[in-house]
């Protein structure tokens, strides 16, 4: 079944992919967050689709199925989202950090381009999921 399904990639391959596909399998993360700028060429999650869970190896592990999309301001994530995305965060302060260092990462920034600005207004996909194998 994983074969056939489209893939989800969290993260870049390496450390980071490898710490949120750990928390997937463990079921501490069920959530994320991505900006929705960069579905420029892609339609955005839709709930019910389910699609397999890709390691730094590009491997299939796990599939997940969407139960939840808002796209909202980044300014107003709630902190039980930034509680799911299971990287340990503990206040929205923490989570938000965190992600605006990852969208401003070189792999990001070429997407986005360099004049793309991350503020209270920036538009973010949230997803919640769920571990189906």
């Amino acid at each position: 079944m994983l074969e056939e399904l489209p893939l989800t990639l969290f993260g870049f391959p390496g450390p980071l992919r490898d710490k949120l596909v750990a928390a997937i399998l463990s079921r501490a993360k069920t959530s994320t967050t991505a900006l929705e700028a960069l579905y420029i060429d892609e339609p955005l999650p839709v709930v019910g689709e389910v699609s397999a869970v890709v390691d730094s190896d590009d491997r299939r592990v796990a599939a997940i199925e969407i139960t939840e999309v808002r796209v909202l301001r980044l300014a107003d994530v709630d902190l039980q989202h930034a509680i799911d995305e299971g990287e340990g965060d503990r206040t929205v302060a923490q989570w938000r950090a965190g992600h605006e260092e990852f969208w401003n990462s070189p792999e990001v920034r070429a997407e986005l381009g360099d004049e793309f600005v991350i503020d209270d207004d920036t538009q973010v996909v949230a997803q919640r999921f769920r571990l189906l194998s």
